[in-house]
C-alpha cells in the first residue's frame, strides 16, 4: 500500500491534488482544509490511503496521519465507503470528529452531507468505544493573527475557482459569527457558508 508520497504539487483542484513523484503525476483526493496547505510548484508531503477497487485504484491524502488513521476506521462502518469517510473530514476536523463519536452528539455526525441521523447512529454504536476523545477547545488565536487567517482563507478560496469578493464576503461573515481559530477551521466554515448560497 502507498502510505505517504512526497513531490512537487503540479496542480491544485477542487476535491484534488496532483503531486508529481518519480516523474508520474499522481492525483490524489483531499479536503479543502488539506488542499488550502498546498501551494503550486512547491513540495509537499501527504499521508496517504490507497482504495482498491475492481475498476480503480484512488488515492486519499491527508495533511497528517492522525486523520488518516481516522479515515480508515470510519470504513469500517457498514455503508461507509471512502467518500463519505472524507466528506466527514472535510466537514469536521479530526478532533471534532472523535469528540462527537465519543460523546454520541447526533446533530454534530449528521452535518455531513450523506450521514443522515441512522448512519449517525450506527457510527456512534460501532465507532464509541474505538475512538479516544481529544479536548475539543485548542488555544484561543490572538486577534491579530485573524487578519492572516482571513488572508489565507481567501486565497484558498479563490484558488478553488470562487471569484475573490464572494470569497471576502463569506470569509468576513464567518468571521463576524464569531468563527475564530486556525486556517482549516474557518476554510471549513467559510465553504459550508457558500454551500449554502
Amino acid at each position: 500500500m502507498i502510505s505517504s508520497l512526497r513531490g512537487e504539487v503540479l496542480s491544485i483542484g477542487l476535491d484534488h491534488v496532483v503531486v508529481e513523484v518519480g516523474g508520474v503525476g499522481l492525483s490524489v483526493q483531499a479536503t479543502p482544509a488539506t488542499l488550502a496547505t498546498l501551494r503550486r510548484g512547491e513540495q509537499t508531503q501527504l499521508h496517504t490511503a490507497l482504495v482498491v477497487r475492481e475498476d480503480s485504484l484512488t488515492l486519499f491524502g491527508f495533511a497528517d496521519a492522525d486523520a488518516r488513521e481516522l479515515f480508515g476506521l470510519l470504513q469500517t462502518v457498514s455503508g461507509i465507503g471512502p467518500r463519505l469517510a472524507l466528506a466527514a473530514l472535510a466537514v469536521l476536523d479530526p478532533d471534532k470528529l472523535r469528540t462527537a463519536l465519543a460523546d454520541g452528539d447526533i446533530g454534530v455526525l449528521t452535518q455531513v452531507p450523506g450521514i443522515g441521523r441512522k448512519g449517525a447512529e450506527r457510527l456512534t454504536l460501532e465507532l464509541r468505544d474505538k475512538v479516544v476523545a481529544t479536548a475539543a477547545a485548542g488555544p484561543q488565536v490572538p486577534a491579530a493573527a485573524s487578519g492572516a487567517v482571513r488572508g489565507e482563507v481567501v486565497e484558498a478560496l479563490t484558488g478553488l475557482g470562487f471569484a475573490a469578493k464572494q470569497a471576502e464576503q463569506a470569509v468576513d461573515r464567518v468571521l463576524a459569527d464569531g468563527t475564530s481559530g486556525d486556517t482549516p477551521a474557518v476554510l471549513r466554515a467559510a465553504l459550508k457558508a457558500l454551500g449554502r448560497k
